[in-house]
């Protein structure tokens, strides 16, 4: 882990207004990630970790607050990046991780690995990093597989090669052993560690279950929409 500031947030805020009710799923929340720091965020159901790793991803946008990634400002009042603009971010910067493992049921394993590369991909070995990616987790035997022939953590290890296949610098991981039971979140979660660890990725993740959070380097608990 270096010293230099991989995401900055100041007083980031999202509000979901249900007739004249506002809703603070994120409350004013700054913080600071490190290059190759693996953080953890937990927090009952509704405490806004879902929304504030969409916004931290890019995925979604805060009401107010800034965001600034690699020194490069995304959102904010004064400066702010294009829909154009942040379509690349997303793609160049990010790997994104969920619980459900949206893997395409009518394409096997290393052509699910693939889909993200279908329209922006110009590398042309980028079949052999597939491959590659599906030996380093374990999944070399099963390339040819339907996701329908997977157990849960060798489709979750499918997903986590899909998303590295665009060399993120930066992983985010909602949920990601919450449809597993204990074995295989014991597996997601040493691939998680070493991920960090071996390739230096920075690493965000959302949880539930307290032995992955403690992985992590830090742990921030979220309550009613801020840090507790």
């Amino acid at each position: 882990m270096t010293n230099a500031i991989s995401i900055s947030a100041q007083n980031l805020t999202k509000v979901y207004r249900r007739g004249t009710e506002e809703i603070f799923a994120v409350n004013n929340i700054s913080l600071e990630i490190k290059t190759g720091e693996y953080v953890a965020f937990i927090g009952p159901s509704g405490s806004g970790k879902t929304t504030l790793i969409n916004i931290l991803g890019c995925l979604d946008n805060p009401t107010s607050g800034s965001l600034v990634i690699g020194g490069r400002t995304i959102f904010g009042q004064k400066k702010a990046v294009s829909e154009r603009e942040l379509t690349k971010v997303r793609r160049e910067l990010f790997g994104y991780i969920f619980q459900k493992f949206y893997l395409i049921p009518t394409l096997n394993v290393l052509e699910n690995v693939l889909l993200p590369c279908t329209f922006y991909c110009k590398d042309s070995g980028v079949e052999e990093r597939a491959a590659e990616l599906l030996r380093s987790l374990g999944m070399d035997k099963r390339m040819r597989h339907l996701p329908g022939q997977l157990s849960g953590g060798e489709m979750q290890r499918v997903a986590i090669a899909r998303s590295l296949i665009n060399r993120p610098q930066i992983l985010l991981a909602d949920e990601p052993t919450g449809n597993l039971d204990s074995a295989r979140s014991h597996e997601i979660s040493e691939v998680m560690q070493e991920l960090n660890q071996r390739d230096g990725l920075t690493v965000i993740l959302v949880t539930h279950n307290p032995s992955l959070a403690k992985t992590a380097h830090r742990i921030m608990e979220l309550r009613d929409g801020m840090v507790a």
